[in-house]
């Protein structure tokens, strides 16, 4: 039994419209005589207008429609189009370049932006400002050390990595930082492997009676 798989026909440039409208643009194209390709194409603007009548209130549906007909044509079909054929740079322009980030980020479990808003601290005049914004920054840098290295951060630590993000721009309130608890919320997992460990030992009642003690 011969098979016939989408993965192994041609590709469709306007899936919307289904593999028979772009058979039959295939079909256009090679169609000799151009009267009857320019009859052809108009017949089959009127199907692609009913596919897409959802679309008919539009601003130039009917522009669109003779576009997207060039388009599955890969823009090689000659007939006698009422609007001009669209250029393939003006329909699908090429993607803008885009800039690789610069700069390596020295404690990447914090991320670029905990450095960006230290950095940014340096323009900031108000001391107080500036001590509210670093003591929530230590905060949130001690959650995502946590969630790093699986275990509580020492907060001479953070009060280190703050100070050498920031290049000594800013002054740093490193006895509120070094008040800061950890407020982590037991594992679940944690806390069932503690409840059973406090389960075991203890005597089983059954009946009203206590008939020995639980594995």
């Amino acid at each position: 039994m011969n098979t016939n798989y989408n993965s192994d026909r041609q590709r469709l440039n306007l899936p919307e419209y289904g593999r028979h409208i772009q058979d039959m643009v295939w079909h256009l194209m090679e169609i000799e005589n151009r009267d009857e390709r320019n009859l052809r194409a108009k017949a089959l603007i009127a199907i692609m207008a009913n596919i897409k009548r959802d679309e008919a209130d539009t601003p130039d549906f009917e522009q669109k429609l003779w576009d997207h007909l060039h388009i599955m044509a890969d823009f090689q079909l000659d007939i006698d189009s009422p609007y001009p054929m669209p250029s393939p740079k003006a329909i699908m322009p090429p993607p803008a370049r885009m800039e690789y980030p610069k700069g390596g980020i020295v404690q990447k479990h914090y991320g670029r932006n905990v450095r960006n808003v230290i950095r940014a601290l340096e323009k900031l005049r108000s001391q107080d400002t500036v001590d509210a914004v670093v003591y929530n920054l230590a905060r949130y840098m001690r959650t995502k050390s946590y969630e790093y290295n699986n275990e509580h951060p020492d907060n001479a630590v953070i009060i280190k990595d703050i100070k050498r993000m920031a290049e000594s721009n800013i002054e740093v309130d490193e006895e509120a930082i070094t008040m800061i608890k950890s407020d982590y919320k037991l594992d679940h997992l944690s806390y069932g492997r503690k409840g059973a460990a406090q389960k075991k030992g203890q005597k089983t009642v059954k009946n009203g009676r206590r008939v020995g003690f639980s594995k």
